[in-house]
């Protein structure tokens, strides 16, 4: 027997993929399986066109057995196994796979073919936790079996071995423990089970072990003794939910699959069942959960979808499955057609997956609508739970993704008294309205007596009240909605020079505020409210207060004063405008009042009540 070299690049390729291509030593298994899968699969594909071969599906299996003592994992298939050439050529060459020659080959007869890989770099992550490997294969038929045999970077070897039946058996004698690695942890019964439901329990073929149990030793006596046994044991469920009809599911095998999958601790508050043959074909279960995940704001979320090959678990979150604004979104998707990068732990950036990830976020978006139309409470609890990343979404893309989330937000309304949509709020505006009013302030009672909104109501005109800090601020990234602006209620309108009021008594009281404030002027639509504090430009002032718990911020509004010539104050003011001192305490007792109307903190409460005695004395 000789020792055969591996190619240079080979060598090489091995040892960067040993050290740097897989982060988890544990997913050797899952690709050992899979490739056990494949080589079932070539039985299958091949009785397609053999007519003297009869598939019998209870004969197809992979059998897992651990030795303990000889500290070897050895994974067998009854697959279509391997003649000395394919075994040369597949594992003699890292990255040369047979499957793709064989995909090719039935692509070419037109028949399906649904595999991944079989014996490529996957194979050789058996070298994570093995120091030697052996693979002993038989092809279907063929009389001799061959023995591949491998420390490593160093070579293999091929010799003639004995095997019954055909298919394969990879033996893997483990590595010695260290400092860092346990590896006897994989010579566990109950670490296998898991790594074969987390990675591989939607394989279609059954993975099974022998499974030590215990059992009463014998029913009649009357203090029971118990011993162990062994019993063959089928680890995986095979048939995966995605994969069978919605009609043959009922509610609870959906809410069964979602704590299965560890989604969440809560109930789903709904799901969609996805099933899209064409271009590229995919299934999907997604689920939109009933409450945030307890970490859904903290940095350490991680937003993704579980992607599956074929039933084969590629990555437990794909984020590339899930826009930011539906970043609470749970479940799997299965596709056939993505192309995997050599490791299969990081998927390419193709051209299937982005559109798989489109129908996606349009599905989420068609079902939210549905929800909003036809069960407005369950969408009113969906919204108090996750309203506010679809606005984060707009917010921080400024503005791009208006036109797909702006019918799913919901604002208090002052008329209807209860949370409306943008598409409810414009049905309802009156025929020479060209703007849709809103309000900003510290709740809803509190919007509801802003002084600024005495007019609109006189008027009959529905206000939004923006209870959200971000509210305000997705509004002015959106500018209108079916191009009608928004426009708060404490904003100052535009004025011409011509037509601003000019009265002298302003003017001293601006003098009097000085830089706090950069126009004092009179105004018929404030009701029976004395004064009310608007700001000028951009910034308003709901959006000062929300930006001042930023660090080291120091934007503040420009705030316009507003007095009510209506209110019998003004004819006060009237009265006292040749009186400095009173006129004085009189302008700084108001603008303090309109500050805390607006929730504005006074720069000096001492001297405003002060100001109050002064006034009551």
């Amino acid at each position: 027997m000789t020792k055969r070299k591996y190619k240079a690049e080979s060598k090489r390729l091995m040892e960067i993929m040993v050290n740097s291509i897989y982060t988890n030593k544990e997913i050797f298994l899952r690709e050992l399986i899979s490739n056990a899968s494949d080589a079932i699969d070539k039985m299958y594909y091949k009785s397609l066109s053999d007519e003297n071969l009869n598939f019998n599906k209870d004969d197809y299996y992979i059998e897992i057995s651990v030795d303990s003592e000889e500290r070897t994992i050895t994974i067998k298939d009854t697959g279509i196994g391997m003649d000395e050439k394919e075994i040369d050529k597949n594992l003699g060459t890292i990255a040369q796979s047979g499957t793709l020659e064989f995909k090719n080959a039935l692509e070419k007869e037109e028949k399906p073919s649904e595999i991944i890989g079989q014996f490529g770099v996957g194979f050789y992550s058996s070298f994570l936790v093995s120091k030697e490997v052996e693979v002993l294969s038989k092809k279907f038929g063929e009389d001799k079996a061959w023995l591949w045999t491998s420390d490593g970077v160093d070579g293999y070897s091929v010799e003639e071995g004995k095997k019954e039946s055909h298919g394969t058996e990879i033996k893997l004698y483990l590595k010695d423990n260290s400092e860092d690695e346990n590896y006897d942890d994989f010579l566990n019964e109950h670490r296998i089970e898991s790594l074969v439901k987390s990675y591989s329990n939607y394989i279609r073929y059954p993975i099974k072990m022998l499974v030590t149990k215990t059992r009463v030793k014998d029913e009649s006596a009357e203090k029971p003794e118990y011993e162990e046994y062994k019993e063959l044991e089928v680890l995986n469920s095979m048939i995966p939910i995605w994969k069978k009809n919605k009609s043959e599911l009922k509610d609870e095998d959906y809410i069964n699959f979602y704590h299965d999958q560890h989604y969440g601790f809560d109930e789903p508050l709904t799901w969609i069942h996805i099933n899209v043959e064409g271009v590229v074909s995919y299934r999907a279960i997604l689920y939109i959960p009933e409450t945030q995940p307890f970490d859904f704001r903290s940095k350490s979320y991680k937003k993704g979808l579980q992607l599956y090959s074929n039933g084969v678990l590629i990555m437990d979150k794909c984020d590339s499955l899930l826009p930011d604004c539906y970043s609470f979104v749970k479940g799997v998707v299965d596709s056939e057609d993505l192309s995997l990068n050599i490791s299969r732990e990081v998927l390419q950036e193709d051209r299937q997956l982005r559109v798989i990830a489109k129908n996606i976020e349009n599905k989420i978006t068609s079902e939210l609508k549905k929800i909003l139309e036809k069960d407005r409470e369950k969408y009113e609890k969906f919204y108090e739970n996750f309203g506010q990343t679809l606005k984060i979404a707009v917010y921080e893309t400024y503005g791009m993704e208006k036109d797909k989330l702006q019918d799913l937000f919901l604002f208090y309304s002052s008329k209807e008294k209860k949370l409306v949509t943008l598409s409810e709020y414009f049905d309802r505006m009156k025929e020479d309205q060209d703007k849709i009013y809103y309000a900003t302030g510290g709740s809803i009672e509190t919007m509801d007596k802003l002084p600024q909104g005495s007019n609109l109501k006189d008027k009959d005109i529905e206000v939004l009240y923006l209870t959200d800090s971000i509210d305000e601020f997705v509004l002015k990234v959106m500018g209108s909605y079916k191009e009608k602006e928004f426009s708060s209620i404490s904003q100052e309108l535009e004025s011409s020079e011509e037509t601003a009021d000019k009265d002298p008594i302003f003017d001293k009281m601006k003098d009097i505020l000085g830089d706090e404030v950069v126009e004092v002027k009179g105004s018929d639509n404030l009701g029976d409210n004395p004064v009310a504090l608007l700001a000028r430009g951009d910034l308003s002032i709901e959006m000062e207060k929300v930006l001042q718990y930023q660090d080291n911020n120091q934007m503040k509004a420009q705030k316009v004063l507003e007095v009510n010539k209506n209110h019998s104050i003004y004819k006060k003011l009237e009265e006292i405008k040749d009186n400095e001192e009173e006129l004085k305490v009189y302008t700084k007792l108001l603008y303090d009042q309109a500050r805390l109307i607006e929730g504005l903190p006074i720069e000096d409460p001492v001297e405003y009540t002060k100001n109050i005695w002064k006034l009551i004395g």
